[in-house]
C-alpha cells in the first residue's frame, strides 16, 4: 500500500502531494514499483496535528481521487480517513477501500456508512484522538488489550454484514515507542482474529527516534522493520517509500521458499 498524503502537514515531508500533474505522476510511480492499493489521505493524523473540517478534508481528496481513478482506472484506491461523510464521498469518487485510523472511534456513523458502501474496512487500533492519543498510553496487558478491542469492533462490523474487514495495530497511535516494538514482535498474536494484518511502520517516530535521525533519513530503518513485520504475519505493508517495499516482500518470499 503506497500512501499520498494530500496534505501541507504531514510528518513525513517527502510525501506531500499537491498539484494535479504531481498527484498522477506519483500515483503513476507507485502503481509502476508494485504498489497494490494506493491509500489517499487528505488530514494528517501526526500527534499534535491541526484539526481541519469535513469540507476542506473532502476538498483536498475527492479532487486527487477522481484524478487518480480516471488515470488509473483499474488501481485500487483506499481512501484514509476517520470521517463517515468523507469515506462516502471518496467512494463516490472512485476509492474502493476505507483506511479509518481511530476504528470507529471518532465517528459513530463509520460503521454503518462502510457497510451500506459494502467495501472492505482496515479497522485500526487508537485510543482518543490525534491530538491527545500520546497520553493515552496506559495499558493493563497490551497485546490483549489491543486485541480484545479490535476484536469487539470487529464483531460489531460483521453484525452490521461488513464481510472484508484488515486489522491494524495502529503503530504510534496511542502507543510509546517501547509499547511499538513490543507489538512488533508479537505481531503473530493478532492472527488469532483470522484477518489480514496490516502494517504501518513506514519512517515513523519508532525508527527515528530509536536511531536518533530524522524521518528523511529512515528508509533504511522502515526496510528493517518491514522484514520483521512480514516474518511476523503482516500481510500488507504501509509505506511511503513501494520500491524498497517490494523489494523486501520479493525477498521474503525467496526466504519462505
Amino acid at each position: 500500500m503506497g500512501i499520498l498524503n494530500i496534505t501541507p502537514d504531514s510528518f513525513y515531508q517527502g510525501s506531500r502531494t499537491n498539484s494535479p500533474q504531481e498527484i498522477v505522476d506519483r500515483a503513476g510511480k507507485m502503481l509502476e514499483e508494485g504498489a497494490f492499493i494506493l491509500d489517499i489521505g487528505g488530514y494528517s493524523t501526526r500527534p499534535g496535528a491541526e484539526d481541519i473540517s469535513v469540507t476542506a478534508e473532502t476538498d483536498r481528496v475527492l479532487p486527487a481521487i477522481e484524478i487518480i481513478h480516471n488515470a488509473f482506472p483499474t488501481a485500487y484506491l483506499s481512501i484514509d480517513t476517520f470521517r463517515s461523510e468523507v469515506a462516502q464521498s471518496a467512494v463516490g469518487a472512485g476509492a474502493s477501500i476505507v483506511n479509518d485510523v481511530s476504528g470507529g472511534n471518532l465517528d459513530s456513523e463509520m460503521f454503518s456508512t462502510v457497510a451500506a458502501l459494502g467495501v472492505p474496512y482496515i479497522l485500526m487500533h487508537m485510543r482518543g484522538t490525534p491530538e491527545n492519543m500520546k497520553t493515552l498510553t496506559a495499558y493493563d496487558h497490551l497485546l490483549n488489550d489491543i486485541c480484545s478491542e479490535l476484536s469487539t469492533k470487529c464483531a460489531q462490523l460483521k453484525s452490521l454484514g461488513v464481510a472484508d474487514i484488515i486489522i491494524d495495530p495502529g503503530f504510534g497511535f496511542a502507543k510509546t515507542i517501547e509499547q511499538n516494538y513490543d507489538i512488533l514482535r508479537n505481531l503473530g498474536y493478532f492472527k488469532r482474529l483470522k484477518l489480514p494484518i496490516l502494517a504501518g511502520l513506514s519512517r515513523k517516530s519508532m525508527i527515528y527516534k530509536t536511531l536518533d535521525i530524522k524521518a528523511h533519513e529512515a528508509l533504511n530503518g522502515t526496510t528493517a522493520l518491514n522484514m520483521a513485520a512480514l516474518m511476523n504475519g503482516a500481510s500488507i505493508m504501509r509505506v511511503h517509500d513501494v520500491k524498497e517495499a517490494a523489494e523486501t516482500i520479493k525477498l521474503y518470499q525467496a526466504y519462505k521458499g
